[in-house]
């Protein structure tokens, strides 16, 4: 199937001519950044061009009409070493030798898969990651509004600033500590006077201007979240340079910053059910081109999902299910001078779902470009 898609199979052969084979996976894999005036290494990649494809694509998901505003969410995971590779470093909170890989979403949509070494802070390289993204978007959106979204291990100086210099928002978590729940140690108390009289966990929140002593330029806003729940404090903190006219306290909290958490199911889906997690080659090179090969089977099911399930049952099935139930599946292909015929077990259990998505992803294919 994979050969008639490609031009590879010709009706009056017997079998389609070769596809690239792990010799030639090898020789792109390991080429130097020279390739083509290698004689053996005749075929390279442009490392620039792979990272601007992704939010391009990104782009020309939206041909109707683009966004008033996005989120971008950002996340350090591990990808554990698989032996003495080039970047090798112990990470104690994973417990683990292994990459920190640095990834980028917007929703559904990958935007940046960064392999990186495991020896340094999470949000390294992120502030060059976001700028590099910010002027591809805004070249085609120039009024979009763009928001960043991460956990406490990106809530660093440079980044905020760099934000605030280039009209982006930001919410980020913060890490808690002493100076910090000294602060909130009222609501601390409101929240468990209240849940003794309830039986059940209260949440109480603050919104308040602060500085670090030494680390940021200037005071931000941060949201505190004073809960007393299975009878033990659990202050949580948040940074962000929206205003509160925008977002009060709570939702902010609850229903935006919450929110990244879905990020996380999208990082399975890339390390558990498209392997972006086999990076065992020698260089960090080749594995982070491995990390992008993965990365584009995300994105090609995410446009799958989107463009060719919309309505349908696996319209928000993960990429392993749609790998299982439409890719993984049994049939027939015949090829003949006009036509390429598929076909399928009557039994299929997922058969007019590929049919509807094939259909939709040909009318997908045949409409002019934006």
């Amino acid at each position: 199937m994979l050969g008639a898609l490609l031009g590879r199979f010709k009706p009056d052969e017997a079998t389609p001519a070769p596809l690239a084979g792990k010799s030639t996976l090898n020789r792109l894999e390991h080429a130097p950044v020279d390739a083509a005036g290698g004689r053996y290494h005749k075929i390279g990649h442009d490392a620039a061009a792979i990272e601007t494809v992704f939010v391009a694509l990104f782009l020309d998901a939206f041909r109707a009409k683009p966004p008033r505003d996005i989120i971008l969410d950002l996340d350090a995971t591990d990808d554990p070493i698989h032996g003495h590779q080039e970047g090798r470093f112990f990470h104690g909170y994973y417990d683990g030798y292994c990459y920190l890989p640095l990834y980028i979403f917007c929703g559904r949509h990958l935007l940046a898969a960064k392999l990186r070494r495991a020896n340094i802070d999470a949000s390294a390289g992120a502030e060059e990651e976001v700028a590099r993204m910010v002027r591809q978007i805004r070249a085609r959106w120039p009024r979009v509004k763009i928001v960043l979204r991460a956990d406490s291990g990106f809530a660093r100086e440079a980044l905020m600033l760099w934000c605030e210099q280039n009209r982006v928002d930001f919410v980020f978590g913060l890490a808690r500590n002493t100076r910090l729940e000294t602060r909130v140690a009222a609501a601390l108390q409101e929240a468990r006077t209240m849940a003794a009289a309830t039986g059940r966990p209260a949440r109480v929140f603050r919104d308040f201007l602060w500085s670090t002593k030494e680390t940021w330029s200037r005071r931000r806003r941060v949201i505190a979240k004073a809960e007393w729940t299975r009878d033990e404090a659990n202050p949580r903190f948040l940074v962000t340079s929206l205003k509160p006219d925008q977002w009060a306290a709570r939702a902010l909290y609850e229903n935006l910053y919450c929110a990244r958490g879905e990020m996380e199911n999208r990082i399975k889906e890339c390390q558990g059910d498209l392997f972006a997690d086999r990076t065992s080659a020698a260089s960090m090179r080749a594995n982070q081109l491995r990390l992008w090969f993965a990365s584009m089977a995300y994105v090609l099911l995410c446009a799958l999902r989107r463009i060719g399930l919309a309505h349908t049952a696996l319209a928000s099935a993960t990429c392993g299910t749609i790998r299982l139930k439409l890719l993984k599946i049994g049939a027939h292909v015949r090829i003949s001078a006009r036509r390429v015929k598929v076909a399928m077990a009557t039994a299929c259990p997922a058969a007019s779902e590929w049919r509807l998505a094939h259909a939709r992803l040909i009318i997908a294919a045949r409409a002019p470009p934006a």
